[in-house]
């Protein structure tokens, strides 16, 4: 038995994840204890810290955080969707 991780040991430890993170996850090499560290330090950074652990953060498992850590969304307070915006372009029978 070997130790790479498999799609559906990502999707058991890491919960619901698109299939680029899946293979970006696989590519590190890491193993499923490795993957289930990183998860753990998502969810609970705050009590790994207080236990003395601390995350490498040029490991396998400090890579893993990064891929599964989630991303700042910015908005571009320009779109047509943003609430805030009534008139310009991209709206009809207004000006532009």
């Amino acid at each position: 038995m070997t130790d790479t991780l498999t799609r559906e040991e990502v999707r058991a430890v890491a919960g619901p994840i698109d299939d680029v993170t899946i293979a970006e996850i696989i590519a590190t090499g890491a193993t499923r204890e490795e993957l289930a560290r990183a998860r753990a330090w998502l969810e609970n950074d705050e009590a790994m810290l207080n236990e003395g652990r601390h995350l490498a953060s040029g490991g396998r498992v400090g890579a893993l955080v990064d891929i599964l850590a989630p991303q700042d969304e910015v908005e571009d307070p320009r779109l047509p969707d943003d609430p805030g915006l009534t008139e310009g372009p991209g709206f009809p029978d207004e000006p532009g």
